[in-house]
C-alpha cells in the first residue's frame, strides 16, 4: 500500500509517493493557479508512470493521501474571498474595522487605513445582547434578525458570519440566528462564533468568523472538486488536509474551520523538518523554506515547534492556534525591480507559475530570482526537473539586461545583486524569528528545504554566523513529505477567566476533562485508532492584555495543588520567553485547551543509501562566486553514505540543487542527506 503527500505551491505542485518499505518517490508539476486540482491529478498520473502503475491502480492501492493547500491562503492575499455579511450585535458593527485600536506602525501618520474585509453596508446590528456570564440580556428579536437577513438576500452574499456578543458563553442566539438562515438562505456557507473560535476578546473572534466565512466557500469548491477528481479516478481511502497547527483532518472539518488551512503548506514543511531532526537526533533547528513565491522560517527548540494563537495574513488577525512561521515574499519566482531612487528591489511580487521567471520560456520578461542563478552559472539550464524542460537563457539575459539598465550596471552585476539582496532579504527575516525574541541562531543548525533553498542556504549560514547546514535528500518536496509524518488533531478551547490561585481545583479538573472528552469524542468519529490529549492554557499576569501559552502536558491534575503547578508552569513559561517571572503575583487562566490527537502510521523514514569510497564528480561547471571559478558538479542521487565534498561544488538533483562555497565541507549521512560544515 501507499500513502501520498501532496503540496501545491505558487509554482509547483509537489508531489512525494511512499511505499510500506519505507522508499520515497517524489516529483514536481507546474501548479494551474485557475484549478490547482488539475495539477494535483497531473502529478499524480506522473507518480503512477515512476512506479509502472496506471493512476487507477495506484489510486486503488493507495491508503491515505495527505494534502496541504494554498486556496484559501491565496483567496485571502489576493481578495478573492467569497462575497461576505457579517450579523453582529446591535451597536457593534464597527469592531471589524474598530481592530485593536493600534496601527502595525503607530507613529507612521501616512500609513493608509487597511480595508475591513466586510465593508460597512455589508455588517448588519441585530437586536439581542448576552451577558459576558451568559445571562440573557436582550432577547433575539427575531424581527430584526429578518430585516438583516432581507438585506443579505438582497445583496446576494455566498457567505455569511456570525458573531454576536459574548456567544463564547452562550452559543443561543448564534444557533437560532443559524437555523434561521439554513431556513432563508439553505445555498449559503455560515460560520458561527460560537462554533470557530470561542473565545473572550471580540476582535479576534469576529475576524476569524469573518476570515473563515470568506475564505470558506472557495476551499469547498476546490476541495469538493479534488475530491470529486480523486473517486471518479479510483480513490477509496482517506483524503486529509494539513491545517495551520501542523495536524491533519478529514475534508469537512477543514472546510468548516477554513481560516485554519491558511498556513497548510508551511505547516506540513514544519512538520517535515522536525521529523528530520528526530531522524538526525538534532533537536535545534532553524527550518528555512524557500520555494517559488515565498520563504517561511520557524525554530524548532528542544525538538518542539512553537504554537501561536496570534497570527495576521493579509492583514486579517486569525486567533486560531498556528505553527509560529514567518512568511516572506521571497522566493525562486520574486521579482527583482528598479525603485524610484534607483535602487534594487526583490519581491514580494513573484512571476509564480504563468508567466514564471523568464528563463521559463512562458512569456515571463521580469527578472527573478531564478534568472539570477542561471546567469551565476548555479542552475544548469539543460538539466531543469531532470532534464525535463531546458531553462532559455538568452531570455534570463535579457531580462537581467533590462534590468540592468534601470539600475546602470552591467548584467552580471545585476545577477550578483538580485542574488545578495534576496539572502540579505532572508536573513533579516530569520533574526526576526530567533534575535528578536531573544534567541542565538548561532547554536542551531540551519535546515533548507524548498526547491530554491540549496541554492542559497550556505550563503545565508554565513551571513548569520551559523556552523551547520542540512539538506534532506527530500528537500524540494520536504513540504509534502512532512504531511506524511503528521498525526489527526482537533482542538477545543473555553474560556475560563480567573485567577489561578483564586480557581477550586476540582473546577479545574471538570473543566478540562470535560474538553478532553469533546475533543477526543470528535477524532473518534474519523478514527478507530490510538488517540492522546494534551493540555495547554492561555494565561497571563493580571494587568498584562496579552496571553502566552502554557504547555500542561506533564502535570497531573488530580493533585490537591493543581492550580500551584499552573502557577509554576506559567511562571516557567514567562521566564522563557521574557527572562523575569513575577512569582509574588498570581497569574489569570483565561482560556483552557485541549488538542486531541489521532497518532496515524507509523512517518517514512529514509532507507539507507550504499556507502563505499563515494562517486566522482559527474562533471565541472563554472559559476560566479566573486569572479568565476570552476566547480565540481555532483549527482545528488548518486552520492554514497560516508562520502565527504568540499566547496566550491554543485550537488544537483531533478527538484534541487545545492550551492557548496568555498570553505564548506558536505557529508553524506546514511540517509543521502548533506550535512554541510559552513565554512569562514
Amino acid at each position: 500500500m501507499y500513502r501520498i503527500g501532496i503540496d501545491i505551491g505558487g509554482t509547483f505542485t509537489d508531489l512525494v509517493l511512499v511505499d510500506e518499505s519505507g522508499e520515497v518517490n517524489f516529483g514536481k508539476t507546474p501548479s494551474n493557479p485557475e484549478d490547482q486540482s488539475i495539477g494535483v491529478m497531473v502529478g499524480l498520473e506522473m507518480m503512477a508512470t515512476r512506479v509502472g502503475l496506471d493512476i487507477g491502480s495506484l489510486l486503488g492501492q493507495t491508503e491515505r493521501i495527505v494534502h496541504g493547500t494554498t486556496v484559501a491562503t491565496n483567496a485571502l492575499l489576493e481578495r478573492k474571498g467569497a462575497n461576505l455579511g457579517l450579523l453582529t450585535t446591535e451597536g457593534h458593527r464597527d469592531v471589524l474595522e474598530m481592530r485593536e485600536g493600534l496601527k502595525p506602525e503607530r507613529y507612521n501618520l501616512r500609513l493608509a487605513r487597511h480595508p475591513a474585509l466586510v465593508s460597512r453596508d455589508m455588517r448588519f446590528g441585530v437586536k439581542e445582547r448576552m451577558r459576558h456570564t451568559g445571562a440573557v440580556e436582550v432577547p433575539l428579536d427575531l424581527a430584526s434578525l429578518d430585516a438583516a437577513i432581507d438585506a443579505l438576500i438582497a445583496n446576494k452574499v455566498e457567505a455569511v458570519a456570525v458573531c454576536y456578543l459574548h456567544a463564547y458563553a452562550n452559543a443561543a442566539h448564534e444557533r437560532a440566528t443559524l437555523s434561521r438562515l439554513k431556513e432563508r438562505m439553505p445555498e449559503v456557507y455560515i460560520s458561527l462564533s460560537s462554533e470557530v473560535l470561542p473565545h473572550i476578546k471580540e476582535y479576534e473572534r469576529v475576524s476569524t468568523t469573518a476570515v473563515n466565512a470568506y475564505v470558506g466557500p472557495v476551499l469547498e469548491r476546490y476541495l469538493s472538486q479534488l475530491e470529486g477528481r480523486l473517486r471518479s479516478a479510483g480513490y477509496e481511502g482517506p483524503a486529509l488536509i494539513t491545517l495551520s497547527h501542523g495536524g491533519v483532518t478529514p475534508i469537512d472539518e477543514a472546510v468548516r474551520l477554513a481560516a485554519g488551512t491558511v498556513l497548510s503548506g508551511p505547516a506540513g514543511g514544519l512538520a517535515g523538518a522536525r521529523h528530520a531532526g528526530d531522524l538526525l537526533k538534532l533537536d535545534q533547528m532553524i527550518t528555512f523554506d524557500m520555494g517559488g513565491t515565498s520563504s517561511d522560517i520557524s525554530l524548532i527548540v528542544d525538538g518542539e515547534a512553537t504554537l501561536s494563537a496570534d497570527r495576521r495574513v493579509a492583514g486579517e488577525k486569525i486567533a486560531l492556534s498556528s505553527l509560529d512561521i514567518v512568511t516572506l515574499g521571497a522566493g525562486g519566482g520574486s521579482i527583482a525591480w528598479a525603485s524610484s531612487g534607483g535602487l534594487l528591489e526583490v519581491g514580494p511580487h513573484s512571476a509564480g507559475a504563468v508567466p514564471g521567471p523568464a528563463c521559463y520560456g512562458r512569456g515571463g520578461t521580469q527578472a527573478t530570482v531564478t534568472d539570477a542563478n542561471v546567469a551565476l552559472g548555479y542552475l544548469d539550464p539543460t538539466n531543469f526537473l531532470g532534464g525535463s524542460d531546458n531553462l532559455d537563457m538568452d531570455a534570463a539575459h535579457r531580462a537581467l539586461d533590462e534590468l540592468g539598465v534601470k539600475l546602470g550596471v552591467e548584467r552580471l552585476a545585476a545577477a550578483e545583486g538580485i542574488f545578495r539582496v534576496v539572502n540579505t532579504q532572508m536573513a533579516e527575516g530569520i533574526r526576526l524569528a530567533t534575535v528578536r525574541r531573544g534567541v542565538d541562531p548561532r547554536r542551531f543548525a540551519l535546515v533548507g528545504f524548498g526547491g530554491a533553498a540549496g541554492l542559497h542556504v550556505t550563503s545565508l549560514a554565513r551571513l548569520l554566523d551559523l556552523k551547520r547546514v542540512v539538506v534532506p535528500r527530500v528537500a524540494s518536496v520536504l513540504s509534502a513529505w512532512g504531511m506524511l509524518t503528521t498525526d489527526l488533531r482537533y482542538e477545543v478551547t473555553r474560556t475560563h477567566v480567573g485567577e489561578v490561585g483564586e480557581l477550586p481545583p476540582e473546577e479545574i479538573r471538570v473543566l478540562y476533562d470535560e474538553l478532553e472528552a469533546l475533543a477526543v469524542g470528535a477524532v473518534g468519529k474519523w478514527f478507530d485508532g490510538p488517540i492522546r490529549a494534551e493540555r495547554t492554557a492561555d494565561m497571563r499576569y493580571g494587568e498584562q492584555i496579552f496571553e502566552i501559552d502554557v504547555d500542561l502536558r506533564e502535570l497531573d491534575f488530580s493533585r490537591d495543588d493543581v492550580t500551584a503547578a499552573m502557577k509554576s508552569a506559567f511562571e516557567a513559561r514567562h521566564e522563557q520567553l521574557y527572562t523575569y517571572a513575577l512569582r509574588d503575583r498570581e497569574p489569570v487562566l483565561v482560556n483552557a485547551r485541549v488538542a486531541a490527537i489521532g497518532t496515524l502510521a507509523a512517518p517514512p523514514t529514509e532507507p539507507p543509501i550504499a556507502g563505499g569510497a563515494g562517486v566522482p564528480a559527474v562533471g565541472t561547471r563554472q559559476v560566479y562566486l566573486d569572479g568565476w571559478v570552476e566547480a565540481a558538479v555532483f549527482a545528488f542521487a548518486d552520492l554514497h553514505a560516508g562520502q565527504e565534498i568540499e566547496g566550491p561544488a554543485i550537488v544537483e538533483a531533478d527538484t534541487t540543487t545545492v550551492l557548496l562555497l568555498p570553505g564548506d565541507k558536505a557529508r553524506v549521512t546514511e540517509m543521502g542527506w548533506l550535512d554541510i560544515s559552513v565554512g569562514p
